[in-house]
Formats: structure tokens, C-alpha cells, sequence
């Protein structure tokens, strides 16, 4: 993969610490040093912590890198190493790391033993989201296609409005989205 084709694609880095009861507070604070350290990595763009729910001690933590070179980068370094080995203690089980891209993250189970939310939310929470970016972003392009009229020719302006519409709701809305609605999208699968 070239640089130009990594650094347009972007990763997720999906962790999962199991961490033993009586170390919450520990773990907790533990949680602020590495997401700070993270921060300071090349092609880091931010970060996501999903907290256990009660009686649960099940974190997941997902953080976003620019290619999959900036996200190995931040999992062989040195930084890192020092900071896991310093929480180990506190972990029931070793961490489960997994680099992900795309949108094969998104209706992951957060917390959870099912496989996925029910079809029908999942069908929702897109139809919402591609609605409304469909009402919004061809209004917006059509003056830059009638300031770059090439673009405005039938098939291109359909292929540029779509482009930019999964492009936003795969790399913009839905990773931001999922998380704030985790609650009802993984809730009864009903």
C-alpha cells in the first residue's frame, strides 16, 4: 500500500483490558498517562474510551491513526511497551489488540457477548445518517460545481457526491456516532 492510498484509508486500533475488580481506581488513572502518551505519536487522531457498564470491568478503548504505519508505530513503541507493563498488574487477562479500517468496527458489541445489534437498528442509524448527509452535502457541492464545471457533468457530479457523503459518515460520523448511542444500538437486541 503507497503512503498516499495509507494515509487516506486511517485505522482504528481496538483494545480491550479486562482489568481485575479492585484495581478500577488504579486503571483508571493509568488511562489518562496513555491516552496522553498517544497523543503525542505521529497520525494519532484522537481516541475513544468506552467504559464498563456497573458491575462489568470490561474497557475498550479505541484510538485512531492516519495508516496503519503510524498505528504500528504507536503498538511497537517504546512509550507504549513501558505503560502496558506498568498497568499488567491491574489487567485480568492480557490485552486484546486488533487494527481495524473502514467501517467493519462500527456495530462492533461494546461490552457485550452478542455478535452484533439487531439488523433493524443498524438499517436505522445509517438511514439516518445518509439522509441527512444527502439532504446537506449536495447543496454545498453544487457551488463548487458550478465554479468547477466539469465536475457538474452527470455520472460525475453522482460519483463526487457519494465519495464525499460514505467518505463522512465512514471516517467522520459513524465512528463518532456508535459510541453515543451504544446504549440503546446494544440493548435487548429487541
Amino acid at each position: 500500500m503507497t503512503d498516499v492510498t495509507q494515509a487516506l484509508s486511517g485505522v482504528s486500533v481496538l483494545i480491550n483490558h479486562q482489568v481485575k475488580p479492585q484495581a478500577m481506581a488504579a486503571y483508571e488513572s493509568w488511562l489518562t498517562d496513555i491516552i496522553r502518551a498517544s497523543a503525542q505519536f505521529d497520525g494519532q487522531q484522537g481516541g475513544t474510551i468506552i467504559k464498563p457498564g456497573k458491575g462489568q470491568h470490561q474497557y475498550e478503548i479505541v484510538v485512531r491513526f492516519a495508516s496503519e504505519n503510524a498505528a504500528e508505530s504507536w503498538l511497537k513503541s517504546d512509550v507504549r511497551h513501558n505503560l502496558i507493563t506498568q498497568v499488567a498488574p491491574s489487567l485480568a487477562l492480557p490485552e486484546n489488540v486488533t487494527i481495524s479500517s473502514g467501517i467493519d468496527h462500527w456495530f462492533e458489541p461494546l461490552n457485550s457477548v452478542t455478535p452484533h445489534p439487531v439488523r433493524w437498528k443498524q438499517w436505522l442509524v445509517t438511514t439516518i445518517v445518509i439522509c441527512i448527509l444527502t439532504m446537506l452535502i449536495p447543496p454545498v457541492l453544487h457551488l463548487i460545481f458550478d465554479w468547477l464545471p466539469l465536475l457538474g457533468y452527470w455520472g460525475i457530479r453522482h460519483f463526487v457526491s457519494a465519495a464525499v457523503i460514505v467518505g463522512l459518515v465512514i471516517y467522520l460520523v459513524m465512528p463518532r456516532l456508535v459510541p453515543l448511542i451504544a446504549g440503546w444500538l446494544f440493548q435487548n437486541r429487541n
